[in-house]
């Protein structure tokens, strides 16, 4: 039987730890080709390159995988991926991460991580991404190795129904304190920000983003409320940003004339 092939990429750059452990679960499940950033692109969510050239290189990063870093975004390593190194490819399931950190509720929106499964989704792949609640470079990603490697199993097998995309989110905390998997739905979050003024040595202000996140949600079949008793989360996710329960109250608005 011919082996599955398995597009891996990140947002945390070639050469993050998330990444590697991600790529040596793959690896066991299929032919595992590697693009990604050739720096950390966190928090770009799905910007792409279109005022410069891109660039590609082969690179010899990981041992028995072709792997390739990118000078743009996480989203161009995925549209690289499927026109120019793999093109005429079918890929079969595309892995985006493990990212540093959390994933979860709003932070799907900002995420390179999650715009590149999801721009891999947007292409008709089953696409899932991976990210660890812990934004430590040196974070531990053998907890959740082995649940990565059944998810992975589970959906080259069974496709995503309803759906393309999958985020999927581990808890900081050891393998034995890990309960399970919840299939949840994205909890109603935001950021509440704060800019820190200084000034640089030219005398002049800069601003420097900072801020706490804040769960605005009490429900209980949330990714958050999962997150926080100890199981990982995993939410069905997609592209279509329309607020249908809108659509209906909205026609009031088709009255209005020239």
């Amino acid at each position: 039987m011919k082996k599955k092939l398995i597009l891996v990429t990140n947002d945390d750059g070639i050469f993050a730890p998330g990444l590697k452990a991600l790529v040596s679960v793959a690896k066991k499940h299929g032919k595992v080709i590697v693009i990604a950033p050739n720096s950390p692109q966190s928090g770009m969510g799905h910007a792409i390159t279109i005022n410069k050239p891109l660039r590609i290189h082969k690179v010899d990063v990981f041992k028995d995988v072709e792997a390739y870093e990118c000078s743009g975004t996480p989203v161009d390593c995925v549209k690289l991926a499927k026109n120019v190194v793999l093109k005429n490819q079918k890929i079969d399931l595309c892995l985006s991460g493990i990212n540093h950190g959390s994933n979860a509720s709003i932070n799907i929106l900002y995420s390179g991580t999650m715009s590149a499964a999801m721009e891999a989704a947007i292409e008709g792949t089953p696409s899932i991404g991976f990210s660890l609640s812990d934004f430590s470079f040196n974070a531990d990603f053998s907890a959740g190795s082995s649940f990565i490697s059944s998810i992975i199993k589970n959906i080259l097998k069974h496709g995503i129904p309803n759906s393309n995309l999958l985020n999927v989110n581990i808890p900081k905390l050891p393998k034995s304190k890990i309960k399970g998997i919840k299939i949840c739905r994205q909890a109603e979050g935001s950021w509440v920000e704060e800019f820190k003024e200084a000034i640089d040595p030219r005398n002049e202000k800069y601003y420097w983003l900072t801020g706490k996140f804040a769960n605005n949600d009490p429900g209980k079949d949330t990714d958050l409320y999962a997150l926080d008793r100890g199981y990982i989360s995993i939410v069905p996710s997609g592209h279509d940003l329309t607020a249908y329960k809108s659509i209906e109250a909205l026609h009031f608005l088709e009255n209005i004339k020239k």
